[in-house]
């Protein structure tokens, strides 16, 4: 397990699958998130059952408060590479009443430390749509920086928004 102050990060398990099924069909949840298509609550289990284990190229990894054994959300560094040093981001806090109280902040500096220090990458990149305010606003606590924008892509309500991207090198962590 990997601790922070206000949460850890531990291996996703089968039992996790209710939750991420639950999120995922919270649409104020899902609301900014770049989501596939519905599945049901059988898909779900199957994918958590069949899992592939953690690796180099992808560690996935549930996000529970210090103070109890629930799961919160979840993050994912994916598309490591040893030989450009560099991976993607996705965090998710799915439990609302979670929203707001650090733990989001938190588990970022947790996975982006883990990740520069233990998986030596030299870069972490993440995208974000352009309106997700308080999303930008943990990215940029924790030092993520602005390195480019894609125009009205992504559809949401009927409308089009900009995606932002934004990367994190080593040494900018911010604590």
């Amino acid at each position: 397990m990997l601790t922070g102050k206000l949460v850890r990060l531990r291996p996703l398990e089968p039992s996790d699958a209710e939750a991420v099924w639950r999120w995922s069909s919270d649409p104020e949840v899902g609301r900014w998130m770049v989501n596939g298509y519905p599945e049901s609550f059988a898909q779900v289990t199957k994918r958590f059952e069949e899992r592939p284990p953690n690796s180099y190229q992808r560690v996935s990894l549930g996000i529970e408060p210090l103070t109890e054994q629930r799961l919160i959300g979840a993050v994912r560094l994916r598309d490591a590479e040893p030989e450009s040093g560099r991976a993607e981001l996705d965090i998710e806090i799915g439990e609302r009443d979670h929203w707001g109280h650090g733990y989001g902040t938190d588990a970022m500096r947790v996975i982006c430390r883990y990740g520069i220090e233990t998986m030596r990458l030299h870069l972490i990149a993440l995208w974000v749509v352009a309106d997700h305010v308080a999303a930008r606003r943990v990215y940029q606590k924790v030092g993520f920086v602005e390195d480019g924008r894609h125009r009205e892509s992504f559809r949401r309500d009927g409308k089009w928004h900009d995606m932002i991207l934004m990367s994190l090198l080593e040494g900018e962590l911010r604590e």
